[in-house]
């Protein structure tokens, strides 16, 4: 496992996310699409658990960096609708 320190943001000034060693093509959709599944995964984790989801902001930020704004869209719909094909 990753230290979690490398994987924060130094400050504010982070533009693009840091290499992933599971994704190393250049297609990043697969990044993508794991990063947005990782996200809710926490956010249930956590609201199980009754924590603070601000651990899950890191793959927020990777999602929202590697992810056309229209995929995330239509994934949130369908996760709303009950309808998406991820397992969360």
């Amino acid at each position: 496992m990753v230290d979690s320190e490398l994987q924060k943001p130094p400050g504010r000034t982070w533009t693009t996310p840091p290499f992933d060693p599971r994704f190393p093509n250049q297609n990043q959709t697969r990044n993508c699409y794991q990063n947005f599944l990782d996200y809710y995964r926490c956010l249930k984790s956590m609201d199980r658990r009754g924590k603070s989801p601000e651990p899950c902001l890191y793959y927020y930020r990777v999602f929202r960096a590697l992810c056309p704004r229209s995929w995330v869209q239509r994934w949130t719909e369908q996760i709303q609708e009950g309808t998406f094909a991820g397992k969360i």
